[in-house]
């Protein structure tokens, strides 16, 4: 999948606008959403939300995740645990990078959530790194990583598979020359010895 696929489907995610328009419900391949009433939060898929809020006709609602505290915390147990820690939401990156391009005037703290949610990805990313050096050193045909988002793992999509072809290979390689030296070597002590008698 390419990150633009990931980010489609991170549009799709629902959140919640206050509009300041009246209007009726309006029906869409992917649902139906509104009324929309001037004032009143209402649902709408985030590139509903991005649309209106550039047409200057709603204010986001920033999801309950994108809290500076809720953050902090989330970086603190990412940097104490070798594990990765469960996201609170599988597009945050996506999520972040539309809210906070496009309402970072409704986002309190924005600044700072920016930065934060920076270091958590870096952490993250490093956290791969280093597992992807580990599997490649023990020489591993596959590993588990649980809780990495979509974006995170199309990350390395460009290294991995290439990287484990070739240690593929090597491993390949090793084994069928390893055998014959074994045989040769046999080979020739039982010859000598029976020169030998």
């Amino acid at each position: 999948m390419e990150p633009y696929e990931i980010e489609f489907i991170g549009e799709n995610r629902i959140i919640s606008i206050t509009p300041n328009f009246t209007h009726d419900k309006i029906y869409l391949i992917c649902g139906e959403f509104g009324p929309f009433r001037a004032g009143l939060p209402v649902n709408v898929p985030l590139w509903l939300a991005i649309m209106l809020k550039q047409k200057q006709k709603c204010h986001v609602i920033p999801p309950d995740w994108m809290d500076v505290e809720v953050l902090e915390n989330i970086k603190e147990e990412e940097k104490r645990s070798r594990f990765f820690t469960k996201m609170p939401n599988e597009h945050y990156m996506v999520e972040a990078k539309l809210i906070l391009g496009s309402a970072a005037e409704d986002v309190p703290n924005a600044p700072e959530i920016k930065t934060i949610i920076k270091d958590i990805w870096d952490i993250r990313m490093s956290k791969l790194r280093t597992s992807m050096d580990a599997l490649m050193k023990t020489g591993g045909g596959y590993g588990r990583l649980d809780h990495l988002t979509m974006m995170e793992i199309n990350s390395v999509k460009p290294l991995l598979p290439a990287a484990m072809d070739n240690l593929l290979r090597m491993q390949m390689k090793t084994k069928k020359t390893a055998p014959s030296l074994n045989l040769n070597s046999s080979t020739f002590s039982q010859s000598g010895s029976s020169q030998n008698t």
